[in-house]
């Protein structure tokens, strides 16, 4: 949810928000509770990332990191914090030197039991679920393991 402009915005456009100024109610309480808008909310803010990196542990020595990432304003730390207590698993941090507030899933438990049923319940919708399909596709390489090839890999 956009609370305001931030400060440097308001000082660089000084006479953006003369007689525009919203007074709007402070919402202290950012528990999710439309799943429908949650997926909305990923499809809109969120990311599917899959990339490779060096391991030691498997004979390609490349390996498949898969996460799912929302990033927010720290003004919205505690939407950015319910979101985790909704699913039960993944990570909120600060991104260093910038006000901005990151929930990560990246346990491929945690996506598979969890997130993907969730979304696969309550769809995205749009362009995003192209990113989802492609997302899905690779946990579904890795169910089965092809992964620790080479093909897998490619």
């Amino acid at each position: 949810m956009n609370l305001s402009l931030s400060d440097e915005l308001k000082a660089a456009f000084p006479n953006t928000s003369n007689g525009f100024q919203i007074k709007r109610p402070l919402v202290l309480d950012k528990t999710v509770t439309d799943p429908y808008g949650l997926s909305g909310f990923i499809s809109g803010e969120g990311c599917f990332y899959v990339g490779l990196a060096k391991s030691a542990t498997n004979k390609l020595q490349e390996g498949v990191q898969l996460e799912m990432q929302i990033t927010q304003h720290s003004r919205d730390e505690l939407l950015i914090r319910s979101l985790r207590n909704f699913f039960g698993c993944g990570t909120v941090s600060a991104k260093r030197g910038t006000n901005v507030y990151r929930y990560r899933v990246s346990k491929f438990l945690d996506l598979t039991d969890k997130v993907i049923p969730f979304l696969n319940k309550y769809p995205i919708l749009g362009v995003k679920s192209r990113d989802y399909d492609d997302f899905c596709h690779v946990v579904s390489i890795m169910k089965l393991k092809q992964h620790l090839t080479r093909e897998g890999l490619e």
